[in-house]
């Protein structure tokens, strides 16, 4: 199949770009491994739009995180998707701990993020007086913010596809060639793609790609983050993200909010030889559980509602790798876009798909469809909405997903998005059915029934998040048809 442009990798940031070039006027078609969007580090981070004092100035994590930030407020009020600006401490313990504060505090104003400052311990305990009292000092961040970096994702790729573009999932890519017909060939377990120009944001695997295609080699380091995620608490203990003084080996144990009202903790570092390994361990649970009594003594497994773990994409050299490739033409790239990726994102997309589209000479198209404006969860209406809401579509009346409060209506509208649920798992971080205390454990049977239903597919092809991950391998019929025979 022929696009003009084919871009591998629908994550938050391959979404960003494709986004912005579904504008011009170009034929695109979005490749991905995973049976969904949003299946690498997109489903699997700390939901954090940082301030940009992390990042070294003059570098490209520098440059686009604090672009990106910026962009967040006004782009999550466009797409419809959640975003708060809580602020977020970085807190310290020791005199060495000041003195890294000190040096990010000043890393903050080269990177003109506004309002970055060093407070002491008794203006941190009365922001946040669950802190561990023994806290010295902390940099305060009033710009620091929370989204879901999946729903981020799943509304970029729904504006791209109403403005065009179009999304090829379950589709793993094996090899990457230029021929002498001037064309990308990419070939995947369903066959092959052809394009004119070649974007490559495959995450984790986008260094393999990048080795594909180019002489001058690049190295991914996969660096594996485990999570825990707490019950809602009323109130909850902190309302900023507090991050400890970070290490080489990233931001450090965290213990923020999200945007949804739960609690985090975590990420753990650790470099892993496999890219896709998102298991936990009793080790690295054990690590954050203990890391996270630092900022909070009362830290504790219970109200815990599940564990889980992403892969960050940390290039060798530690900057992102965007732009043109070396030596491949009509070939672009983002490599290495780890933390703050979700930051950088919108920023990240606007740069390299207007570049893609100057450099190849796509013109604007006329007209431009605009994002679909979400309606309000039922969770969050009023009782007058909600009778409403029934009284509009009377499927808004069956209650799905008790923990979450989430309706049939809203199911079925999540399965029939620009850029649709597929699986349960797609259906749960659409609407977050089965992102509850049961996780599941009472919606998935109905949600797997409303799947089938509109998809047009029997219960046994309906999978958890792809692949192998059937709920059920037959019916009771067959089972005793087998048993008799």
């Amino acid at each position: 199949m022929y696009s003009d442009i084919l871009l591998i990798g629908a994550g938050v940031v391959g979404t960003a770009v494709a986004r912005v070039l579904s504008r011009y006027q170009a034929s695109l078609t979005v490749l991905d491994r995973g049976a969904d969007l949003a299946e690498g580090a997109s489903k699997a981070n700390s939901g954090i739009v940082h301030a940009g004092f992390d990042a070294h100035p003059g570098t490209l994590k520098a440059k686009f995180n604090v672009e990106g930030a910026k962009m967040y407020p006004a782009l999550c009020e466009e797409l419809g998707v959640p975003y708060s600006q809580p602020g977020a401490l970085v807190i310290g313990f020791t005199e060495e701990d000041r003195a890294t504060l000190e040096n990010l505090v000043r890393q903050a104003e080269e990177n003109d993020v506004p309002g970055v400052k060093l407070i002491e311990r008794e203006e941190i305990l009365a922001m946040e007086p669950n802190t561990n009292p023994e806290v010295l000092c902390a940099l305060y961040a009033p710009t620091s913010g929370l989204t879901s970096p999946y729903e981020m994702t799943f509304a970029l790729a729904d504006h791209a596809a109403l403005n065009g573009a179009k999304f090829c999932l379950n589709e793993c890519v094996s090899k990457v060639e230029r021929q002498d017909d001037s064309l990308w060939h990419v070939t995947t377990q369903k066959g092959e793609y052809t394009a004119k120009v070649l974007v490559n944001c495959a995450g984790v695997g986008s260094a393999v790609i990048h080795n594909m295609i180019s002489d001058d080699e690049l190295t991914i380091i996969n660096r594996r983050g485990q999570y825990y995620l707490m019950d809602r608490m009323n109130p909850l203990p902190f309302n900023m993200t507090m991050f400890q003084c970070p290490t080489k080996m990233g931001k450090g144990v965290l213990v923020s909010p999200t945007v949804h009202g739960n609690l985090l903790l975590g990420p753990s570092a650790e470099d892993i030889p496999d890219a896709l390994d998102v298991s936990t361990t009793a080790e690295g649970l054990a690590l954050v559980l203990g890391k996270s009594r630092l900022t909070w003594p009362k830290a504790g497994p219970r109200g815990t509602i599940t564990n889980f773990s992403g892969i960050r994409a940390h290039e060798a050299k530690g900057d992102f790798v965007i732009g043109a490739v070396k030596g491949a033409e009509n070939a672009y790239e983002t490599v290495g876009v780890e933390s703050p990726g979700l930051s950088a994102a919108p920023a990240i997309g606007e740069m390299l798909g207007n570049l893609i589209a100057q450099e190849q000479g796509y013109a604007p198209k006329a007209e431009i469809v605009p994002a679909p404006v979400r309606p309000k969860p039922f969770h969050a209406m009023t009782t007058q909405e909600r009778a409403e809401a029934v009284k509009a579509d009377p499927l808004n009346g069956n209650l799905v997903c008790r923990c979450e409060v989430v309706t049939e209506a809203e199911i079925r509208a999540a399965i029939r998005r620009p850029v649709g649920a597929t699986t349960i798992d797609g259906v749960k971080r659409r609407t977050r059915a089965g992102m509850g205390r049961c996780q599941g454990g009472f919606c998935s049977p109905r949600v797997a029934e409303i799947i089938s239903e509109e998809l047009g597919i029997p219960m046994t092809e309906v999978t958890k998040c792809g692949g192998e991950s059937r709920l059920l391998t037959g019916t009771i019929a067959q089972a005793l048809t087998k048993e008799a025979e």
